[in-house]
């Protein structure tokens, strides 16, 4: 059977190479593609925080429900680069496309925003394929919401973990109870980097808000730090007594 041509991989090929990731000092604007409920919640939080959003979704109702709440409200179907256009989303610096089980339309407008050269591109995942088509079309961040809160809850509830970041290669950074053997001398002499492979950066104890900790920080029972480092070191770590 013949091979037949992959026309992903052959569009990518025809668009020049996507140059580093950039924004423009003081531009506080932001295209959200998508106004489910992740596109949504983050509308809404970037409106709150004073940022100016365009809200677009091809559902008139999710439009209309959310039109009081974020700077500005289209409904539009940005599948079309045209309305890409009309829209000015080409003039924002970034970008979000919050459309994840619509496979299909997140491809396409994804596809749009870099080909309109938008700098800065987040889109949604709802699978770690559907994640890797849309690096390889060239978007700056691909954020798996479901996955990665997932993993986050399952560090929770398994460990002494009270919170858990992981970010890119293989690194972490995590809320925990400190070890007792971690407790009782300073931290330059507890050796915790060498043996532990973790660097403690901050503390908190009861009754007082987090502060930095230091190489004459003195860890206590009780007092919760945040730790960083490689994601299994950091697990490891955590699971101390």
């Amino acid at each position: 059977m013949a091979d037949h041509p992959n026309p992903w991989r052959r569009r990518r090929r025809e668009r020049p190479a996507p140059q580093p990731p950039h924004t423009v000092p003081g531009d506080r604007r932001v295209a959200v593609i998508g106004l489910g409920r992740f596109g949504s919640s983050l509308a809404d939080e970037l409106t709150r925080r004073g940022w100016d959003v365009l809200g677009i979704d091809s559902d008139p109702r999710l439009v209309q429900q959310h039109s009081a709440l974020i700077t500005h409200a289209a409904a539009a179907d940005c599948t079309d680069p045209e309305v890409l256009r009309q829209l000015g989303v080409h003039e924002f610096t970034r970008a979000v496309v919050g459309i994840g089980n619509a496979m299909e339309a997140s491809i396409l407008i994804t596809a749009n925003l870099l080909d309109q050269g938008v700098p800065n591109i987040w889109a949604k995942a709802v699978s770690r394929q559907h994640g890797r088509i849309l690096e390889r079309l060239g978007a700056h961040h691909v954020v798996l919401p479901e996955h990665e809160m997932g993993e986050r809850v399952a560090h929770l509830v398994t460990g002494r973990m009270l919170d858990f970041i992981r970010f890119d290669d293989d690194y972490a950074l995590a809320k925990t109870v400190a070890p007792v053997r971690a407790t009782g001398v300073p931290l330059g002499e507890s050796q915790v980097r060498s043996r532990y492979g973790v660097t403690v950066v901050g503390i908190k104890r009861p009754g007082q808000d987090f502060t930095y900790a230091t190489a004459e920080t003195v860890i206590e029972r009780g007092d919760v730090i945040v730790v960083t480092g490689r994601t299994r070191a950091v697990e490891t770590f955590a699971e101390l007594t």
